[in-house]
């Protein structure tokens, strides 16, 4: 394998400069194909904001060959996300086997430095492209939701996952509310962080965490009231998805996952980075097949407080990122209808992707890709 020297934090792009075409093979994934295939080589594939990706080619028993996909990642961060993305499809697998490749292992180079670690899955040829068609896309998921069972009844995962190259804070909780205040906290800090200290932002995420969640996400559990910790993709946007070029059908990817209220998943939609889901016909017909919690007439300010968390995890990983400005403009208009504050701005409309339309190319303007 080549070695890499990763003392100081390189970028994707800067790593495969480094490799200059050669893509980093070790024993441990050719371990990691099914018993009796024969490894035969592998080739970069894909582009990745956070992983190196590619192609393996195998001869299966019976002569014929097979392709894998392949994704490697450094240090122990790269581990929490592979380990993470792993255990989300197989779950997601096991609930629907066409909805997600099949997963084959995780695991760590034997290559000791730098530290090293891959996660290999079936490779499907897919159209990454063209946007899914919303009934056929939109029933399936809402099917993963409604069949997935938490093994604990809780709320939370069983390893920690990531959106992005930021991790999910998922330690098990019974109240939805507060397992949201974890995972939403967790992502600001990481923002501060990333972008610096900004008063009027901090202060504002005080009040929606101590207050307006409360209020917002308390009474989907009050009253007689019940949700149902649903496993989500916990990354899902068009770019995690793509349509199987053999079927047809609708194929997620990058997961990372945890058992959450199933409209969470909805939340990514809204931000600048979503732009296909953006359109209302997806969660609509969403909706037609996993009606909105009651009360349903809070759908759409559950829906704002949802994307806060992908649009600060977006900027927690970008720095200078525009979805900053975003979160606090939907913390504002939260604030005013639930919690009022002083020492925040006005809510402003003319800065609000759901409104505007505003939308970002990812990863794009950073260099990432």
């Amino acid at each position: 394998m080549e070695t890499i020297d990763i003392e100081s934090p390189l970028s994707i792009k800067e790593i495969l400069a480094r490799l200059d075409g050669r893509f980093p093979i070790d024993e441990a994934v050719i371990e990691a194909l099914p018993p009796g295939t024969t490894f035969l080589s592998v080739e970069n594939f894909g582009t990745s904001a956070w992983t190196i990706t590619g192609r393996v080619t195998a001869k299966e028993p019976d002569g014929s060959q097979k392709l894998y996909f392949l994704k490697v990642a450094y240090g122990e961060h790269g581990s929490t996300m592979l380990r993470g993305e792993y255990e989300s499809s197989k779950i997601i697998y096991k609930l629907d086997s066409d909805f997600i490749p099949e997963p084959f292992g995780f695991g760590r180079y034997k290559v000791e430095n730098p530290a090293t670690y891959f996660y290999l899955s079936e490779f499907i040829d897919m159209d990454v492209a063209t946007a899914p068609e919303p009934v056929e896309f939109t029933s399936r998921l809402a099917e993963m939701h409604k069949a997935s069972q938490s093994p604990t009844g809780k709320f939370g995962f069983h390893v920690v996952t990531c959106d992005g190259k930021m991790a999910h804070t998922v330690d098990w909780e019974d109240s939805w509310a507060v397992f949201y205040r974890k995972l939403l906290v967790g992502v600001c800090k990481l923002d501060l962080e990333t972008n610096g200290p900004w008063p009027e932002l901090e202060r504002a995420t005080e009040q929606v965490a101590t207050t307006v969640i409360s209020r917002l996400l308390g009474s989907l559990q009050t009253e007689g009231r019940q949700i149902k910790p649903c496993i989500i993709h916990g990354d899902l946007w068009e770019g995690n998805m793509g349509i199987n070029m053999e079927t047809g059908e609708s194929l997620l990817f990058d997961a990372g996952s945890y058992y959450a209220h199933n409209e969470m998943e909805m939340g990514h939609w809204r931000c600048e980075f979503s732009s296909v889901f953006r359109s209302k016909v997806y969660t609509r017909h969403y909706l037609r097949n996993y009606p909105a919690a009651e009360p349903i007439d809070e759908f759409d300010d559950r829906n704002r407080l949802y994307s806060i968390k992908g649009a600060i995890n977006y900027a927690a990983g970008h720095p200078g990122s525009i979805l900053r400005k975003t979160a606090y403009n939907n913390m504002c208009y939260l604030c005013e209808k639930y919690a009022p504050i002083n020492g925040i701005n006005k809510y402003d409309p003319r800065i609000d992707p759901s409104i505007t339309g505003a939308n970002i190319v990812p990863h794009l303007l950073e260099g990432l890709i």
